[in-house]
């Protein structure tokens, strides 16, 4: 829970906890509290037919299959195609590393059950049925590790519709359920598809790559409580540091994940995931493309409120990125070199309390966590820009984000006199005297005058006595 949740609400925030489906089993490890920024890979046999299907634009992005009811004879066909000879796994890391990322999440099986590992559960993998023939996560095991990326893997659990054993319940019975090729829901067995694949899959993924950073599970739907416990213990007895993602499903996980939106007040444990455009796999039709200074937005925002920001990528079938995302990372990075002491190892800071109505928006997200599964395209972050700051905090350094300024000077009353005595006040990137008034109803600050920022995002390093 928030640490800033006063003592007398902690019991009735457990219990309301419980009742939400959301609390959580453990808590995060130390690199991921402190690294902050990570990339998500979204890559498959839909990358290859980049929002195409049969002649026409599809819906539901990745998640076309189901949309389009396709046979999985006929949709595993697509692995015919799929020769991905760009693909660059120092590249791929590289550009994450620079870009000021700590880890890396890649979808080893989506919903569509096809693995892009070489997987001897079933031959329905990229070694096995592509022309490429090639196992891209040893590569990138070993770029990871090259670049200091902690290595995570993605993995639909509760739907899979190359399984005929696999029912789901959202939003309806069967409502993501592969119906067409498996139509008798009621006869589906799920502990089979549990045993004969997301276990066996879940052991190569832990012995054929080395330390894995998290197991990120999407879609639970009706796994059980049992079957979720029994997961972990399996992960774990394997690689007792691997952390796993809250929609391993029944409360078991080390933190919460939350979907293509922001929440509105800090807690911990928690991670954000969000895409660059609309889609999270590779789509041409795509081209509402968030700027830098929006996703820099995102990130400020979500670690000034004690989170993770898990930024997505969706590479192209050949293995090439999206010219908009490696602009999108470069100018990230960029920034990132000058203000990453203000991101990395910070936690949240604030001179209020906690209220009622937080406590309850925090609920609010912990129902939705529960509701939680949702369609591919479904980014409900803001895309407004508007002038305002946020800050974070380290030891008695407390770091102040303006964002987007439309002036030369801004009044901060969270940082009046008597709140603190200042130190020091500088810039980060640079070397200039700040002019700067700390008043008793509020601190008076001069902002740059740079024309023509990249992202006009600035951070000021303050340091208390």
């Amino acid at each position: 829970m928030n640490k800033l949740f006063l003592r007398n609400t902690r019991v009735l925030l457990v219990l309301l906890f419980a009742l939400s489906g959301l609390k959580l089993s453990s808590q995060p490890a130390s690199w991921f509290i402190d690294g902050k920024f990570g990339l998500f890979l979204h890559w498959g046999l839909y990358s290859q037919t980049a929002g195409d299907w049969d002649g026409h634009p599809t819906k539901g992005g990745e998640h076309f299959m189901l949309y389009e009811r396709i046979p999985v004879k006929t949709y595993a066909k697509i692995a015919d195609q799929f020769n991905p000879t760009g693909f660059d796994a120092d590249r791929w890391a590289q550009m994450a590393h620079d870009a000021g990322m700590k880890y890396l999440v890649i979808t080893a099986k989506h919903h569509d059950g096809f693995a892009m590992y070489n997987s001897t559960v079933s031959d329905y993998n990229i070694v096995k049925r592509t022309p490429w023939g090639r196992d891209p996560m040893k590569d990138l095991a070993a770029a990871c590790k090259k670049y200091g990326l902690k290595l995570c893997f993605y993995y639909s659990l509760g739907r899979d519709w190359a399984d005929p054993d696999v029912p789901t319940n959202w939003p309806t019975k069967a409502g993501r359920s592969n119906t067409w090729d498996y139509p008798d829901e009621d006869a589906k067995d799920l502990n089979k598809y549990v045993e004969n694949k997301v276990k066996p899959q879940l052991r190569e993924l832990l012995t054929q790559y080395g330390p894995i950073g998290i197991i990120w599970f999407d879609t639970p739907e009706l796994i059980t409580k049992k079957q979720s416990e029994e997961i972990k213990e399996l992960i774990h007895s394997i690689q007792p540091d691997c952390m796993i993602n809250s929609r391993i499903g029944n409360g078991l996980g080390d933190y919460a994940v939350v979907e293509q939106s922001l929440v509105s007040t800090a807690r911990k444990n928690w991670e954000a995931c969000i895409t660059m455009s609309e889609n999270w796999g590779y789509n041409r039709h795509d081209t509402r493309w968030k700027s830098p200074e929006l996703l820099v937005r995102n990130l400020i925002e979500v670690v000034s409120k004690g989170g993770n920001l898990l930024l997505n990528v969706g590479p192209k079938g050949d293995g090439t990125w999206p010219v908009e995302s490696q602009e999108n990372l470069r100018a990230i990075g960029s920034w990132m070199k000058t203000n990453g002491e203000a991101i990395y190892g910070t936690t949240v800071w604030s001179s209020g309390k906690q209220t009622a109505q937080a406590v309850q928006a925090d609920i609010k997200v912990a129902e939705k966590e529960k509701a939680g599964m949702k369609d591919a395209v479904n980014d409900a972050t803001s895309k407004e820009i508007v002038s305002d700051y946020r800050f974070t905090h380290k030891s008695k350094t407390v770091y102040l984000f303006v964002r987007s300024p439309s002036t030369t000077a801004i009044e901060i009353p969270e940082l009046a006199k008597g709140s603190f005595e200042i130190k020091s006040l500088k810039l980060l990137g640079s070397p200039s005297t700040i002019k700067w008034t700390q008043g008793k109803d509020a601190l008076q600050l001069s902002l740059p005058t740079v024309k023509g920022q990249e992202i006009p995002i600035y951070v000021y390093k303050i340091e208390t006595k």
